[in-house]
């Protein structure tokens, strides 16, 4: 199985792109929020791979910018209705961080502005994400009749990462491109002054 991709971007179509590794070029699906924030073709790119596998499809790979991304795919291809077209369609519309909110709100209808998601299967995705994480351990929607307190918690490795390129003045948008790749190559238990220095060399090529 396939978890991750590292190698030259190729070309980018509508609805994946393909990355050339040491020759091999991988066809790898992704939702247009991923596509929209990749590197210009010929640059390096860095994708969280899930790897799918259907009897119409045979193994099909879905590639994703951060991993709380894939893990939140995984857990929304887990619900009975939701295949991999839907999950990436949800995820387009709300990030981990927002889909957990709208499913602590009980919001069917931010799910249902997924295209493909209608409102019998965003009440389904909002009733069975309940207490289920979605990425991050703080992306965990409170089950029902359980009120969730903002715990107080020192900043995450990405948040002190994006934080010190912004006081460089790099724009926040290429500023958490720039550290989501450079975790994905250095892993979860890298060092911040490791993690900002990666993301400033992503930043430089």
């Amino acid at each position: 199985m396939i978890g991750r991709l590292r190698g030259v971007l190729v070309e980018v179509e509508a609805d994946h792109c393909v990355i050339d590794c040491a020759g091999v070029g991988y066809v790898v699906a992704c939702g247009a929020r991923t596509l929209q924030r990749l590197p210009a073709p010929g640059d390096e790119a860095i994708l969280a791979v899930e790897t799918n596998w259907s009897q119409e499809n045979g193994p099909r790979l879905y590639g994703f910018l951060t991993r709380d991304d894939r893990r939140a795919f995984t857990t929304l291809t887990g619900i009975q209705g939701v295949g991999p077209k839907a999950a990436l369609s949800v995820l387009d519309v709300l990030p981990p961080g927002e889909l957990a909110a709208a499913v602590a709100r009980e919001d069917k209808a931010a799910v249902a502005r997924a295209n493909g998601v209608g409102p019998k299967l965003a009440l389904r995705i909002v009733t069975e994400l309940k207490g289920k994480p979605l990425g991050d351990p703080s992306f965990t929607p409170a089950a029902p009749g359980v009120h969730a307190e903002a715990a107080p918690a020192s900043a995450s490795i990405t948040g002190e990462a994006v934080s010190a390129l912004l006081g460089l003045g790099m724009a926040e948008v290429n500023a958490r491109r720039a550290v989501d790749q450079a975790l994905l190559r250095l892993g979860d238990e890298a060092e911040l002054s490791a993690v900002i220095r990666a993301a400033l060399q992503e930043l430089g090529r």
